[in-house]
């Protein structure tokens, strides 16, 4: 996997347990600009407003079957995410995952059927999965935000590893003895995840089977939910995965109120850039034993450097993964760069130089213009970006902006990049 994804995916990788519940919370009571304030407002306002409503037909099971009776009326539609589609029928909702990893070959069917109705004949390749589910583990840092906006704490029971937590509620859930410690990859506990009992587990999928969760998961006769935002080719496709998880806990409704939210201020953010009269160049990533991963041109981070108003050096690429390149290739394209962007766990430009000494040669190296996405790391690395950030690409696409074109957004603080020094 390329660089963006092996830190996004590696950062958690279980270490065993260690928490300071104070301590890890105090370090997240950073600033909070006019965007973030807007989206926990919607989040609050979302969990009451339609909590009530839901309740009614979606929160438990059916007593008296109606078989012309349409037991979803709130619908999803996906606007953005390309990775998943799903289909409406009276008592059961028909979920697929196509290509949720590079290759591709594999994809995934979910049948989610009302609790207290039968399970249609048919889908005997699909998962059956009663819903609304109960229970819920979560193997990837990815996920929180998703599980808080959607109001399902309280059914959360289990996540990968302690150590790489930033949210403040997750956080109150270990201290409390809430959640359980799980592990994923080859660390993954099996047994102890199996005795949990399960409605659902949610995790991601990489097509090597030495190294994904899933497939041993359901080989034990456990759900699981596979997830693909990290190969959508937008900040908005990535934070509408939020409806995936919504679709297995009935949450339709809050799950549109919370991602129509983010489109609003995310599209509010990128006019800033529309006008632009030069846009700055920049390149991404770094060298990892003699391979240098950059985003691909149809990436994510590709479209977020665009609408923030940069000029991607490899945004003639069509790829949506990381692309792997050599050390002099990269040098011959962006020796002159004005920016260079995501520079893995680097804390420093001694860090960089140390690493490799020809980084020295970019001319951003030089400059000072160097920025990473770690500003908020916990005592563990945990890296808050890849918590906060899925839910919040607004204020990721500000702190792009305020990078390139300080002067549109003149009173942003960065919330996640900062300069290296």
């Amino acid at each position: 996997m390329g660089a963006e994804i092996i830190k996004e995916r590696d950062g958690a990788r279980p270490e065993g347990f260690s928490v300071h519940p104070d301590t890890s919370v105090s370090r997240l009571m950073f600033r909070r600009n006019l965007f973030g304030s807007l989206l926990a407002l919607a989040f609050l306002l979302s969990a009451h407003g339609a909590q009530g409503e839901e309740v009614q037909t979606s929160e438990g099971c059916v007593s008296n079957y109606d078989q012309n009776k349409d037991y979803f009326p709130d619908k999803l539609k996906v606007d953005h995410a390309e990775g998943f589609e799903v289909s409406y029928h009276k008592h059961y909702k028909r979920v697929k995952v196509a290509a949720p990893w590079k290759e591709g070959g594999e994809s995934f069917e979910y049948v989610l059927v009302q609790c207290g109705t039968p399970a249609p004949k048919g889908f005997e390749q699909a998962q059956i999965v009663t819903v609304p589910a109960k229970t819920l583990i979560v193997l990837s840092t990815t996920y929180f935000y998703f599980v808080e906006g959607l109001g399902l704490l309280d059914r959360l029971i289990g996540i990968a590893n302690f150590k790489r937590v930033n949210s403040p509620a997750i956080l109150k859930l270990i201290a409390r003895k809430k959640i359980a410690e799980v592990g994923r990859n080859v660390d993954l506990n099996l047994e102890y995840t199996a005795r949990l009992n399960p409605d659902i587990v949610m995790t991601y999928g990489t097509g090597n089977p030495y190294r994904d969760s899933y497939g041993p998961l359901m080989q034990f006769g456990i759900r699981v939910g596979v997830f693909a935002e990290y190969m959508e080719p937008t900040p908005l496709g990535r934070a509408e995965w939020i409806k995936f998880m919504a679709l297995f806990f009935n949450r339709e409704k809050k799950a549109a109120l919370l991602f129509d939210n983010i489109a609003r201020q995310y599209e509010a953010v990128k006019q800033g850039t529309k006008k632009v009269a030069t846009r700055p160049t920049v390149f991404t990533g770094k060298s990892i034993d003699g391979t240098w991963y950059m985003s691909g041109g149809n990436s994510y981070m590709a479209a977020f450097l665009k609408d923030a108003g940069a000029h991607f050096l490899w945004s003639d690429n069509t790829s949506r993964r990381s692309l792997h390149l050599d050390f002099e290739s990269v040098l011959k394209k962006a020796a002159d760069a004005d920016y260079w962007l995501n520079t893995g766990l680097w804390k420093s430009l001694a860090e960089g130089r140390a690493e490799d000494a020809r980084y020295a040669f970019f001319a951003a190296f030089k400059a000072g213009r160097i920025y990473n996405n770690n500003a908020l790391l916990n005592s563990e690395g945990g890296n808050d970006y890849w918590e906060r950030g899925i839910v919040n690409p607004h204020l990721v696409l500000a702190d792009m902006i305020k990078i390139f074109h300080p002067e549109l957004l003149p009173d942003h603080k960065l919330e996640w990049y900062r300069p290296l020094e």
